[in-house]
């Protein structure tokens, strides 16, 4: 599903956009840069970037899922010229504006639709969220990501892999789903900290024709399949597939997680109950561009697979948790340190109500 060259062009009404924003390390490979910066300066660190602007940048963690995200808006334009129900994509970035025009010129190098950025001179990107009604956040830094989430928006931490992209199917944008603590709450995972598998179990059964609560990603999750309904309706091949893939078990404690997306009118394409076992396997046989988890060793087996996920920093697990490595400086005009620590932090999510979706 490469790009087209039609490039259907983000709308001035931006109240039905699906917006993802992501910060430029997300997007572009910009972390020998960034480790420039850290070294020698901000001056230096300009230089550099007025230097070096006409050399483009590689592709970051994100960049597939956003190429994916984009060949999707051609798709619904075609069912509708005048439709801006669309992805929209948005660089929320704390370089600096004299560095921005090397971001731009490899924007147009890999021929992206991607018009509107903010440049934001070191200010925390998190400020400007809500500005652009953000559906997601993904960046590289844990910090960011936890504190957008205590905002009230969907926010994940995406990771350099060593998939290949030519691996990734082209005709679908294929999005995984974990179930507690990211489409689903935390609630269940709590009983399990507390009261160990019997008693999480007896908790399964016990609420069975219960819905759980709300996760970090269901706002995200249901936004999707707005879209996806636009092709079902015209019965029409979607270029969007959703799945969740879960380490509960089916029988046992699969059914809880199917009622509560029925009551929440969420179509969900798959559901796979891996009941503790890995996730790589089945995450190689879908070929996400964007697999969202919770667990770190979730996390860390799937990136060692090749498979492109991203942490959701949610939940009991990250309770009363500092985020580490992300050691970063006010006025940081880059994206801060790469996120490499395992040390995980929890936020209460608020939803927020947000004009015209």
């Amino acid at each position: 599903m490469a790009a087209s060259s039609s490039r259907a062009q983000p709308p001035k009404d931006t109240t039905k956009t699906l917006t993802i924003t992501l910060s430029a390390r997300a997007l572009f490979d910009l972390e020998e840069e960034d480790k420039f910066f850290h070294e020698n300066g901000l001056d230096a660190y300009i230089k550099l970037m007025v230097e070096k602007e006409k050399e483009v940048l590689g592709k970051g963690p994100a960049f597939e899922f956003v190429k994916s995200a984009l060949a999707v808006n051609d798709h619904i334009r075609q069912l509708d010229k005048d439709d801006d129900e669309l992805f929209d994509i948005v660089i929320v970035s704390r370089n600096h504006a004299q560095a921005g025009s090397r971001i731009i010129n490899s924007i147009n190098h890999y021929g992206l639709c991607l018009e509107r950025l903010s440049l934001a001179g070191g200010t925390d990107p998190n400020t400007y969220l809500g500005a652009w009604n953000t559906d997601l956040f993904l960046s590289p830094d844990e910090k960011d990501a936890r504190s957008a989430i205590e905002a009230g928006f969907p926010a994940a931490v995406v990771y350099k892999y060593n998939g290949d992209h030519k691996d990734l199917p082209k005709d679908q944008l294929r999005i995984v789903f974990d179930g507690d603590a990211v489409l689903f709450s935390d609630e269940s995972e709590r009983v399990f900290k507390e009261k160990g598998l019997a008693g999480f179990q007896q908790n399964e059964e016990q609420k069975a024709g219960i819905p759980l609560g709300e996760g970090p990603m269901k706002t995200f999750a249901s936004r999707i399949a707005q879209i996806q309904e636009k092709f079902h309706k015209a019965n029409k091949p979607n270029p969007i597939r959703t799945y969740l893939v879960t380490a509960r078990s089916g029988a046992s404690a699969g059914q809880r997680t199917l009622i509560t997306l029925r009551d929440w009118g969420l179509k969900i394409d798959e559901c796979h109950y891996k009941s503790g076992a890995s996730k790589t396997a089945i995450l190689k046989a879908i070929r996400p561009h964007l697999f969202l988890d919770d667990s770190q060793s979730h996390i860390d087996a799937a990136l060692k697979g090749g498979i492109p996920a991203a942490k959701v920093p949610y939940g009991i697990n990250y309770e009363n948790q500092k985020p580490v490595g992300n050691k970063k400086r006010d006025g940081d005009p880059v994206e801060g340190e790469d996120a490499k620590g395992t040390m995980k932090g929890y936020y209460h999510v608020t939803k927020k109500a947000k004009s015209g979706k």
